[in-house]
């Protein structure tokens, strides 16, 4: 069925769910055991859009099999912050809904992957699920002097 016939779904409601439900720790473990293969380096064009160009780099957990049917989606950062968040994501050209790991990203690069997602919301949209408050990851992240 497209999503474009389903009800809308409250991604913003299912936050505090899905932050508590998720499972954080395994995917932690998942991501150490297997690794991240990038399959489009910051600054790459999206292969059928060129005009898109990705801010962080892109590409899968190994291993893995998302909702999908490909491997679950991943932002890499320039942090070492681990696994910090995901973008629970509706994509309306492609017809289905996934979550996208955020992993060794600063909080500005947090900012970055979500402003992405949510560029044109009439194609892909995206709700940010953190793994910890996000002044937490402030407080992790390196001073400026």
């Amino acid at each position: 069925m497209p999503l474009s016939s389903l009800p809308p779904l409250d991604l913003q409601a299912l936050r505090p769910l899905v932050q508590a439900h998720l499972q954080w720790e395994a995917w932690a473990r998942c991501i150490a055991q297997h690794g991240i293969t990038i399959e489009r380096p910051r600054a790459t064009a999206h292969p059928a859009h060129p005009s898109i160009l990705y801010p962080l780099d892109y590409g899968f957990v190994n291993d893995t099999l998302g909702s999908d049917g490909d491997a679950l989606d991943v932002f890499v950062g320039s942090g070492t912050t681990g696994l910090v968040g995901a973008l629970l994501t509706t994509d309306y050209r492609k017809g289905d809904r996934e979550a996208k790991l955020l992993y060794d990203c600063t909080p500005a690069e947090v900012y970055t992957a979500h402003g992405f997602i949510n560029y044109d919301q009439t194609l892909l949209e995206g709700v940010l699920v953190m793994r910890q408050p996000m002044a937490t990851l402030w407080d992790k992240a390196p001073r400026c002097m």
